[in-house]
């Protein structure tokens, strides 16, 4: 098997630990398509993937268009977080596998990990999915649970996946990949790409169900009139008598009520200002009887 050609279809920084491990472990890996190097801002200069940055440092050739794949020789693909859809007729050529981060067929789509956290799932999974024309639709070659705990980011829960999925990979190529994949068993449910919206604070909203939002990052609310992002926050067993969105200080943080229980701040950002411990927001901000979200 190490000495098949494969041709490895990547793009962000979850796609770089699998590259490296299949270099590391001596697959032949012949090609390394990736997207093309993308401006940041609208003056910043054109950086290249992180999927590029580590292809090149491991000395593999690189393109950006897939019609690179049939002159390569490759005789099977390795797609992570590609970010383009893979025409039929080259799966049909090139037979590829994906590392898919959801319990399949539960949260296809665009934004598993970010839906599972929202959804309340207790658990996910990595997949090693044969890839099929349809939404990954694929049959699979191995698949292996993962708990989602209560406190895990988006953050922290795609860097387990992506170990696990790693790691899952090369076991899967070591031993083999003879046997018929299984077909994919259970409901169909659409990981919707995250939307701005979808980062929106609802105080009425509660606890537990703000703490979720919260989680997949960048969440949103207003303070004083202005856009202010919750990073950070913990669920607490203390329950203020206040309205939804109101600020107070139990203990060492300060707390928001919610339409049941309330929250307690750790990390926010202001408008204007960089990333900052909650405490120290409180302690200049002297929020005392504000509401947030109004």
């Amino acid at each position: 098997m190490k000495t098949t050609p494969l041709v490895y279809l990547g793009t962000p920084e979850e796609a770089v630990p699998p590259l490296r491990a299949l270099h590391a472990a001596g697959y032949n890996l012949v090609l390394v398509v990736t997207r093309a190097d993308a401006r940041r801002g609208r003056r910043g200069k054109e950086e290249p993937s992180p999927v590029k940055i580590a292809a090149q440092e491991l000395g593999l050739e690189v393109a950006h268009e897939l019609d690179a794949v049939d002159r390569c020789g490759a005789e099977m693909g390795i797609v992570v977080a590609y970010g383009r859809i893979i025409p039929a007729d080259l799966l049909d050529r090139v037979p590829m596998l994906n590392i898919h981060f959801s319990k399949l067929p539960r949260w296809r789509g665009a934004a598993p990990v970010e839906r599972a956290i929202l959804a309340g799932d207790k658990e996910t999974a990595v997949g090693i999915m044969q890839m099929e024309p349809g939404l990954d639709t694929g049959p699979l070659h191995a698949e292996r649970i993962v708990p989602i705990d209560l406190d895990d980011t988006a953050e922290t829960l795609r860097s387990r996946l992506v170990t696990v999925g790693t790691e899952l990979l090369v076991e899967t190529l070591e031993r083999g990949i003879e046997d018929p994949p299984v077909p994919q068993d259970g409901i169909s449910v659409y990981a919707s790409k995250i939307q701005s919206e979808d980062r929106r604070i609802d105080w009425t909203e509660p606890a537990f169900v703000i703490h979720r939002v919260i989680r997949v990052g960048r969440a949103h609310t207003t303070f004083r009139g202005d856009r202010f992002i919750i990073w950070a926050a913990r669920l607490t067993e203390h329950t203020s008598t206040g309205d939804p969105g109101e600020l107070n200080k139990v203990g060492d943080f300060p707390t928001v009520a919610t339409g049941h229980g309330d929250l307690e701040l750790r990390e926010v950002q202001p408008a204007g200002k960089p990333r900052m411990d909650a405490l120290a927001w409180w302690n200049g901000s002297q929020p005392n009887a504000m509401v947030l979200g109004q």
